[in-house]
């Protein structure tokens, strides 16, 4: 099969992290030590075992319940519905997001990062996502340069973003771009081959791998575009991923470039029933290749009810400062524009979360991150008040089963701070950070042969009738 590229060859792997005894489970896959020196052969080594696995689970429990629909489900976006297989993240309703097992914080403290006491490269996330495993840091440096060798974009890209508007939204840019990187979809052209169903991966892992190395370019290309006179900036050979990004949008503070490796880090992932996900997983289940699954996820992450939220915050925050004439507000103004706001038939944008009960550790850790970078500053000082103030009220008016607040509460505050104060790009960033759990999946997905997605609908009458059936049972 010549259209596989060699992977860089990667140092000896040893695992930095042992199993948390409450959830060994959910982290089989963490070892002491890997068999394999580079990502393409480890990941062929863990493969067999997870499909008999899978096998086994179809064979021995395929009938076991895991809960029963209800009409709630049915016409409330399925909240709630037990239904998708995801290896990469699972959310608990009050700890919050777990990758491979492990929280943010322990994520923080094991993964290798840039600098000491630093956040975690998002190429170790990358390595802990796809094969549930730490790397070291030589693995991480080489995945890095890995990376870097596959990222070169065709101009055909780049000129099918031209073709549009520059007024266009950075989303509908950024996706365009993306889908017509998929004219080198290795996994296209393997299939029309005749490529044999239990090599599918293979190719998959060729175009995750490339999909993910392409796309910082394809975005900052967008927004040095749309938002600095079409001025772009080349790839530094010498950076991370996160560094590299963070670099060709047109930031150099070390500062930034961290904060753009945590960014990427917790934006990685978030178990796979959210819209984003799930449309890569849908799509990607009639074995549509990376890119047009990939496209999709994009598509769903630019509705204002998922990833578009982000720039709603720093829009909503904006107003709060415009209608006072400062950020330096008293807590009694600013319970006031709440209450304004809710009254208007609006939401508080950054609150509330389709699963989580508790504050999300996404915002969390931002938190700390400004507390440590930019502890003074007026707008996070003000959405610092922002967490004492609408809890309280949202709880008190019922408005919603999760008041905290969630990760864009606070991300366009930090972004704002570092200079990237062109708040409708913000989805953006959100996209190039999903590729790094989608990806995985999408690879797993076809290693373990799972299946077209296809759920049973009703139709209004029917559910009525089935209600009724059971109400009178």
């Amino acid at each position: 099969m010549a259209f596989f590229r060699s992977v860089y060859a990667l140092s000896k792997f040893r695992s930095r992290v042992g199993q948390h005894s409450s959830i060994a489970n959910s982290i089989r896959l963490l070892q002491t030590q890997s068999s394999s020196n580079d990502l393409y052969s480890e990941l062929k080594e863990l493969i067999p075992e997870q499909q008999e696995r899978v096998k086994k689970l179809k064979k021995d429990y395929g009938h076991v319940e895991l809960g029963k629909s209800t009409v709630d489900m049915v016409i409330g976006g399925m909240r709630g519905m037990t239904a998708l297989l995801w290896l990469g993240s699972s959310v608990d309703p009050d700890e919050g997001i777990r990758f491979r097992g492990m929280s943010i914080p322990e994520c923080q403290k094991a993964l290798p990062a840039a600098a000491s006491g630093g956040e975690p490269l998002p190429e170790a996330v990358l390595w802990l996502l796809l094969t549930g495993k730490i790397p070291s840091k030589a693995q991480v440096d080489s995945l890095s340069q890995e990376l870097r060798s596959r990222a070169a974009v065709p101009d055909y890209a780049f000129n099918a973003i031209d073709a549009l508007p520059v007024e266009a939204h950075a989303m509908t840019q950024f996706a365009t771009g993306v889908m017509a990187l998929q004219v080198q979809s290795e996994f296209q052209k393997a299939y029309e081959s005749g490529i044999a169903k239990s090599k599918y991966w293979e190719p998959t892992y060729e175009d995750c791998m490339n999909l993910i190395a392409r796309v910082p370019a394809v975005a900052a290309y967008v927004y040095r575009r749309k938002y600095k006179d079409g001025k772009f900036i080349p790839m530094d050979d010498s950076l991370d991923y996160g560094a590299n990004y963070a670099h060709m949008l047109g930031f150099d503070d070390p500062k930034m470039l961290e904060f753009m490796r945590l960014y990427i880090t917790i934006h990685s992932d978030h178990e796979g029933g959210n819209v984003s996900a799930h449309a890569a997983h849908l799509v990607g289940s009639p074995l549509a290749d990376p890119y047009l699954a990939f496209v999709a996820a994009l598509n769903g992450l630019a509705g204002p009810l998922h990833g578009l939220a982000n720039q709603e915050v720093l829009r909503w925050i904006r107003h709060v400062v415009e209608e006072f004439g400062t950020p330096n507000i008293s807590t009694e103004q600013l319970k006031d524009y709440v209450h304004k706001t809710l009254n208007s038939g609006q939401v508080i944008p950054g609150y509330g979360h389709g699963v989580l009960r508790k504050t999300d550790p996404r915002y969390t850790c931002q938190r700390e991150f400004a507390l440590k970078h930019l502890p003074d500053d007026p707008l996070f000082l003000l959405v610092s008040k922002l967490k004492e103030v609408v809890p309280p009220i949202l709880t008190q008016l019922g408005k919603v089963k999760n008041p905290w607040p969630n990760v864009d509460a606070h991300s366009g505050v930090l972004l704002n701070y570092f200079g990237l104060t062109e708040e409708s790009y913000y989805t953006v960033l959100f996209g190039v950070s999903r590729s790094f759990g989608i990806g995985p999946q999408l690879i797993w997905d076809r290693a373990l042969g799972m299946p077209l997605e296809r759920p049973k609908s009703v139709t209004l009458e029917k559910l009525e009738e089935l209600s009724g059936k059971a109400a009178s049972s």
